[in-house]
């Protein structure tokens, strides 16, 4: 096997091998075997159209095939909007060698020099109707060779698919029903398991009377190993049954204390912390500071309040586990699974499967290993752990709540001359498979416990964590940009969709606006003039024209703008919103424009900006876990609302298309202009400013109390 070149894309180079990607099947489709999920974000509809762009075949003949540690390549996480990016770019490169392949097998087949072949719909034709196929010739062309640096991948107008608005490849079964959510799948044999966990954060089972469980019909086992507990029956409302059973059991230590909710800007600033400067920039030429604007804006713990609750499988067979879960690493999953199992990795399969619902690190990894311990009492048969709404919103991760403060240097005419921006916040990322010691929830609770994972941020280079958008984009004379991680976690965070980048861009674009009124010039033009990329500015002026930016002033009724690329190195989108009301805030419309350079499928891109740009809504507006001194207490929908269908925007998208530019991910790029948008509409439409999300009533009268 030859090593992998430095020169293929990142996902090809650490997975080199062409067969474990692609494979011409006997029914004459073609499989395409990725290491990224679906979850939702419409990817396996792009690396299709990839694919039967790439292969010449007609889209209906590319079969998809589920993520497997068993069979497919290892793409790490599926986050952080890069599947486009990363397997995008392996999969048009594997594909182009593969036609190069088939091309060479043909023209000696045929006789033909391979510059005079055609391939349409997998049927290679040349001079003098002389044909074959990718399925003729398969036994004859083997793909168990590496990836070379030679393939030449169509230029963008060659391709007949990409670029082109398609039917999501997974809606049909999810239309009428077929069970492709793991939530509906079934398994001969299946049992059902639940766990008992505490209501506490930190508390740890002490005794646990296990009498009027085993007495419930349809028990099968109750498994507890140390801290860990939970039952397996023969159906759901036998699991309950014997759950409730068995809680009315349990003893439970003192959990460790919460903060204050009302205080968490304080609690965040006053804990432990690791500091480190993640950018810097001196001026060329020192300016005097006339004044000093400084501002804090906060964000609260937010959950994932995925529609469904997590959900997975798993079965025994002698010391071997294989496990079906909605994880976006099942790779990673796997290492964690194996160091609490003390199991080699090879024993251990993780299946992917679609789960209803997933915005960053929720509860399928945990929920996983639950099904493993579980299975341990099963016989050998599978069982299915599906976790409560209370369990989803009291134990998963959630998205760490941050503090952050600017402070801007203005010149006598308030131009910024000075710019320091700092973070305070729980690291933004847990997930499994990347330390010495699992990330999984069970792990902290079995016989030999695992610590619980103190939450970490990406490397600045990857697109950070709790620093996340936070060096501005803007050509800014000078500026320091710290983070501050906290080294105590009272709550599991980890990533949620944007990490840091809502909050940051909340805060940079809240008080660029604010400095834009100081000066009375258009929060437009201010951005439009601090702006050297011509990218950024399109984006800026498309969105302000698609909104005819700006209407006249009517009562009651605000307007504002938002703008970030995300991660400053991935989408670029600009957000402007209209919203209406004195106390209680309804966004009416939102208007955004967004380059993601090459759009695979427009209509993809548009259906994860308008997702992103409702879910920054729901999160601007009503989302905030809450919490007392000992306990979770949002632990239903009535206890953390979201977003309904009525209260829901007008959300219009535009994209700007730029076919020769590589693609990047669409899914998190309208969460922190949109956020900033509605903000800034608020000041707009009331007059005042709101630095604490969400913005209610409550969070209003507040300000303008302050104001006055």
């Amino acid at each position: 096997m030859t090593s992998p070149s430095s020169q293929l894309p990142v996902s090809l180079a650490a997975n080199p091998r062409l067969s474990s990607w692609v494979r011409f099947t006997d029914e004459g489709r073609v499989a395409i075997s990725p290491g990224k999920v679906e979850i939702g974000q419409g990817i396996v509809t792009a690396l299709a159209q990839i694919a039967a762009d790439e292969l010449d075949v007609d889209i209906s003949r590319v079969q998809m095939i589920r993520a497997s540690t068993a069979s497919s390549p290892n793409e790490g996480v599926t986050s952080g909007s890069l599947s486009v990016q990363q397997s995008g770019r392996a999969l048009r490169h594997v594909c182009a060698e593969v036609r190069q392949r088939f091309l060479a097998a043909a023209s000696e087949r045929l006789g033909v020099d391979s510059s005079r072949l055609d391939i349409d719909d997998g049927t290679i034709s040349g001079p003098g109707n002389v044909r074959t196929s990718y399925w003729e010739l398969a036994g004859d062309v083997s793909l168990d060779h590496d990836a070379t640096e030679g393939a030449i991948a169509k230029s963008a107008a060659m391709r007949a698919v990409a670029g082109h608005s398609v039917s999501r490849v997974d809606i049909p079964d999810k239309v009428f029903g077929r069970p492709r959510f793991i939530h509906d799948s079934l398994l001969p044999g299946l049992l059902h398991g639940r766990v008992l966990r505490p209501d506490a954060p930190g508390a740890k089972l002490m005794a646990l009377d296990e009498g009027a469980a085993r007495a419930v019909p349809g028990l099968v086992a109750i498994v507890r190993d140390g801290g860990f507990a939970g039952v397996v029956a023969d159906s759901e409302a036998a699991a309950d049954a014997a759950l409730k059973a068995l809680r009315k059991g349990a003893a439970w230590s003192a959990g460790g204390p919460l903060p204050d909710e009302d205080d968490l800007a304080g609690f965040l600033r006053s804990q432990p912390i690791e500091t480190t400067v993640i950018d810097s920039r001196t001026a060329t030429s020192k300016k005097t500071a006339a004044r000093t604007l400084r501002r804090q804006y906060t964000r609260p713990y937010i959950a994932h309040a995925s529609i469904a609750p997590s959900c997975a499988m798993a079965q025994w067979e002698g010391d071997r586990v294989h496990v079906w879960t909605h994880s976006q690493g099942i790779y990673l999953l796997r290492a964690d699974l194996a160091i609490v199992l003390k199991l080699p990795a090879e024993n251990i399969v993780v299946e992917h499967m679609e789960g209803a619902g997933c915005y960053g690190h929720n509860a399928a990894d945990d929920v996983a290993l639950d099904a493993v311990l579980l299975a341990k009492g099963a016989g050998g048969r599978p069982v299915r752990v599906q976790w409560s709404r209370h369990d989803e919103m009291s134990h998963a991760p959630f998205g760490a709540a941050m503090a952050i403060e600017i402070a801007a240097d203005l010149d006598p005419d308030n131009n910024i001359v000075g710019w320091r921006h700092d973070i305070w916040s729980n690291g933004h990322a847990a997930r499994p498979g990347r330390a010495a010691q699992p990330a999984l929830l069970a792990a902290s609770e079995i016989e030999n416990p695992s610590p619980r994972m103190l939450s970490t941020n990406p490397p600045t280079a990857n697109g950070g964590g709790g620093d996340r958008n936070s060096v501005p984009v803007y050509d800014l004379p000078a500026w320091t940009i710290t983070s501050h991680r906290l080294l105590t976690m009272p709550v599991r965070t980890s990533a949620l969709r944007t990490l840091g980048a809502q909050g940051n861009v909340f805060a940079i674009e809240s008080l660029l606006d604010e400095i834009a009124a100081l000066r009375g010039e258009d929060p437009i033009a201010f951005r439009l003039r601090h702006l050297r990329d011509e990218r950024a500015r399109e984006v800026v002026r498309v969105a302000a024209r698609r909104a005819q930016w700006k209407p006249s002033k009517r009562p009651g009724v605000g307007h504002g703008v938002g703008f970030a690329r995300y991660k400053n190195t991935g989408a670029y989108c600009a957000a402007i919103a209209e919203i209406e009301g004195t106390d209680d805030i309804r966004v009416r419309r939102l208007t955004l424009a967004v380059d993601v350079g090459e759009a695979i499928n427009p209509d993809g891109v548009i259906n994860q900006i308008e997702g992103g740009a409702i879910q920054a809504t729901s999160w601007v507006l009503k989302e905030r876990v809450r919490f007392d001194r000992t306990g979770i207490t949002s632990t239903s929908w009535s206890d953390y609302p979201i977003l309904t269908f009525s209260e829901a925007p007008v959300v219009d998208v535009e994209i700007i298309h730029r076919p020769d530019i590589a693609p990047v991910g669409a899914g998190e790029a309208a969460h922190g202009p949109v956020t900033a948008a509605i903000a800034n509409a608020v000041y707009d439409g009331l007059g005042v400013r709101v630095r604490d999300l969400p913005i209610t009533r409550d969070r209003i009268i507040a300000a303008m109390e302050l104001a006055s």
